[in-house]
């Protein structure tokens, strides 16, 4: 792949660096991890096959690992985080730190990996994607989740429109997802076969902005942008938005809500026993038919219903 098709986003040394200084109090904070990891689990249930040996990329503490353990005929699991005090903190005997931009894994290594919230920091996705597929053997499974466009919708509106207010400029405080149209061409683009997309919603209850953006720190889930202000964000600021959020998006309780879209993606490492789409002319029946309409060319004008 080009470098200039890599567009750079995240300091993943900064990645890193929270990753670490969160891993020590993460049972405390790994509610979504863990959520997540069990409905990955149960995607993976609906596959019928086993996956003797098996990855978990971007392992945090061990969350997905311990969904996997015992499920689907998985007899080795690999786990790995970009940062070694999460790693360390994983339960397990096969644990290595490596970063999912350049991973540490010979061709064909596994017969299935797993991604639990973790590839939303990546820069290159497509071409972390494309090693991850080059990872598994012929016809082996990649399922992972991460973080969607719509995460946090509304913490980003209250703090820009503080920020706004406050300064007459606005700069990026939550970090960037990526949208769930996009996701199934990253896996067409990475060499993936009969890729699959979904998502869903998550939405989470907290006392205040302020403790919600406490748990995004304890989850190592703070801004790590490579365009984010370096200098300690105004008091002002955060008092502001944080009262433009209870405004806004408080339960009748006073609670707040916070949201969380998840995708949910999944692909193949190509083989040749797998389905393939039919060569075009090969078709025994017209699509016209099978709907039970009248065939048109691609010039005529529909009528008005």
């Amino acid at each position: 792949m080009d470098d200039r098709d890599i567009m750079t986003v995240f300091d993943r040394e900064t990645v890193r660096r929270h990753r670490d200084r969160a891993a020590a109090g993460f049972a405390g904070y790994d509610f979504l991890f863990t959520e997540v990891a069990e409905r990955l689990g149960d995607r993976l249930d609906d596959v019928v096959r086993n996956f003797p040996t098996a990855l978990d990329l971007g392992c945090h503490t061990g969350q997905a690992g311990r969904v996997l353990r015992g499920r689907k005929g998985i007899e080795t699991l690999v786990q790995c985080d970009l940062s070694p005090a999460m790693v360390c903190a994983a339960e397990g005997d096969l644990r290595v730190a490596g970063d999912e931009e350049l991973l540490p894994f010979a061709d064909s290594s596994f017969d299935l990996a797993v991604s639990n919230l973790s590839l939303h920091w990546v820069n290159d996705l497509p071409g972390a994607l494309l090693q991850l597929r080059r990872a598994l053997k012929p016809d082996g499974l990649f399922i992972g989740a991460m973080l969607g466009g719509e995460t946090l919708f509304e913490l980003r509106r209250c703090l820009m429109e503080a920020e706004l207010d406050l300064t007459g400029g606005v700069t990026a405080r939550i970090s960037p997802f990526a949208e769930v149209r996009d996701a199934g061409g990253l896996l067409q683009r990475a060499g993936f076969t009969l890729p699959v997309v979904d998502s869903d919603t998550i939405t989470v209850t907290y006392e205040s902005a302020f403790k919600l953006m406490t748990d995004l720190r304890g989850m190592g889930e703070t801004n790590a942008g490579l365009n984010r202000r370096k200098h300690p964000t105004p008091r002002a600021l955060m008092v502001d938005a944080a009262r433009r959020y209870a405004e806004l998006y408080s339960e009748p309780d006073g609670r707040v809500t916070a949201t969380f879209q998840i995708l949910y993606l999944a692909g193949w490492a190509p083989h040749e026993s797998q389905q393939k789409p039919m060569k075009p002319g090969t078709a025994q029946i017209r699509l016209a038919d099978a709907l039970k309409v009248e065939e048109r060319s691609a010039g005529d004008r529909a009528e008005p219903v």
